[in-house]
């Protein structure tokens, strides 16, 4: 078949009638390979390094973070849930500058819920 043998008005009719496209649905469920495969190294970084700690009481966390704050130490946080401006960093070393309400705060202004630490341990240099 060659182009000579289409009629413009049937393929017009077609497409104005006959067909209907299914927007973005049809390209869900489409990945590239090279996608896929950044996905998949990413995972298995963040499991390479990502090794939880034991969950504390909030009792002990509260203790740990007081005694932190009042002698000035560095401590490292593991945190249950992700930062939402890094969803892979799930531990956080700072200063602990005081508290507010329920919340932690950290360097640079950081507020960290104290419901979402796991594990806080001082910093070891």
């Amino acid at each position: 078949m060659n182009n000579q043998d289409f009629d413009l008005g049937t393929v017009k009719h077609f497409f104005e009638h006959d067909y209907h496209d299914r927007g973005m649905m049809k390209w869900q469920g489409f990945y590239l390979s090279d996608h896929t495969a950044a996905l998949n190294q990413q995972n298995q970084q963040l499991n390479a390094v990502y090794v939880p700690r034991p969950q504390q009481s909030l009792a002990v966390i509260t203790e740990v973070l007081a005694d932190a704050y009042q002698r000035d130490l560095i401590v490292t946080l593991q945190l249950n849930v992700c930062q939402l401006e890094d969803p892979h960093r799930l531990e956080i070393t700072t200063h602990i500058l005081g508290y507010q309400e329920d919340n932690v705060i950290g360097d640079e202004a950081q507020f960290i819920p104290l419901i979402a630490i796991r594990h806080v341990d001082y910093q070891t240099n």
